[in-house]
């Protein structure tokens, strides 16, 4: 029977290819040195199907269980960086300025990769699994999971559940947290052009200033979350860009408005679709200006199903016992491309303590290697669990 201690004895290995990962950031799809460190790894276990290129530099590689016949279940891990200048001071940090490994996916890469490596030479079960390995989860549309997904991996490799892991700052080591249905909400973008009359700041008289109106627009949008939703309703909405004229002087034509939409509810981003326009539409033409609009379905929420998630409860607990499982874990409104995946196939998404580290997307953040253990050995009790003989 596996336990902790079968997998602390990978940490210090596993934690060299994490460093080497995180010290050689990669952005978006041009993972072309962490695809290849990634598939030499998986070669060198004995994995012999190994295909990549998908989704420009993902990989998908398949270890058959010595059990006979079984399902194929996936296992997700996200690859890529993030364009941020490294403030840990770790001896590992980036060797590439203004990418780092700010999320964590160095990790995720890592423990996947230590799971292939122990259930390489194990093969204690039957079926198959699927090792995902994703890039781009940190882009805009088309994201790395979506990519995939279009690209037909579930029905490629005969993918029937899909599972995903991220690492949590601020949660214990060894402790994890998931919640059956919506554990991630959704992301929508959206863009206001305000189109007023610029002119010299100093005769305001003379024009249709877009500034005052886009102001008057991002206080008005707030009133669409404090007097038209319920209140037990989840939304977020947050204006994240500004573009006016780059002078003291200038009053400009036009005022750029950009922001993010987060739900849990598809009713809800049908809403803020709707209704967005609608106030920015009203505000400009009683200043005597227009708008242009555009409204992006980014990312779906991120749903866990009911038996998959089940699965996952059950392989934690069976690793580091009931007590250290949360099983209703606080929503989080940030969003995850895993959600994709989801999406085309049944199954769950779970979060593994960090520590008390900085968030993700701060320039100070690092992995904890403490966790590698847990993650890997999350992954093995899975597969233990859903493809046990």
């Amino acid at each position: 029977m596996t336990n902790i201690a079968t997998f602390q004895q990978l940490k210090q290995e596993v934690a060299e290819w994490r460093r080497y990962l995180h010290q050689n950031p990669e952005l978006d799809y041009r993972l072309h040195n962490t695809a290849r460190f990634v598939a030499e790894k998986l070669a060198s276990f004995g994995i012999n199907h190994i295909e990549q290129g998908i989704a420009e530099t993902g990989i998908v590689a398949l270890i058959q269980g010595q059990g006979g016949d079984g399902p194929t279940i996936g296992l997700r891990a996200d690859m890529d960086a993030l364009p941020i200048v490294e403030a840990s001071g770790k001896p590992w940090s980036s060797t590439v300025h203004g990418q780092m490994h700010a999320c964590g996916h160095d990790g995720h890469t890592a423990m996947l990769l230590g799971a292939a490596k122990y259930l390489a030479a194990t093969r204690t079960f039957k079926g198959t699994v699927a090792l995902i390995f994703q890039p781009a989860e940190e882009v805009e549309l088309p994201s790395g999971g979506l990519k995939m997904v279009q690209e037909g991996i579930m029905d490629r490799f005969g993918i029937s559940q899909v599972y995903g892991m991220h690492i949590e700052p601020g949660m214990d080591i060894g402790k994890f947290g998931i919640r059956f249905g919506a554990v991630m909400g959704s992301q929508d973008d959206f863009d206001i052009v305000i189109k007023g009359k610029g002119g010299h700041a100093a005769s305001p008289q003379e024009t249709v200033d877009p500034v005052t109106i886009a102001a008057q627009v991002i206080l008005g949008l707030q009133t669409l979350i404090s007097r038209k939703t319920d209140p037990l309703d989840s939304l977020v909405l947050s204006v994240t860009k500004l573009n006016a004229a780059q002078a003291y002087n200038i009053i400009p034509d036009q005022v750029e408005i950009s922001g993010t939409v987060r739900t849990l509810k598809s009713s809800l981003q049908d809403f803020a679709e709707r209704e967005i326009p609608k106030i920015a539409e009203g505000i400009a033409l009683g200043f005597g200006a227009e708008i242009g609009f555009k409204y992006l379905r980014s990312v779906p929420v991120t749903y866990n199903h009911s038996e998959e998630t089940m699965h996952a409860v059950a392989a934690a607990q069976s690793l580091v016992g009931p007590s250290a499982v949360d099983e209703a874990v606080k929503i989080q409104m940030g969003a995850e491309d895993f959600s994709y995946m989801l999406q085309a196939r049944p199954g769950s998404f779970i979060f593994v303590g960090n520590g008390p580290t900085p968030a993700c997307h701060n320039p100070a953040f690092d992995f904890d290697d403490e966790a590698l253990p847990y993650g890997i050995g999350y992954w093995v009790k899975l597969v233990e669990t859903v493809l046990g003989r």
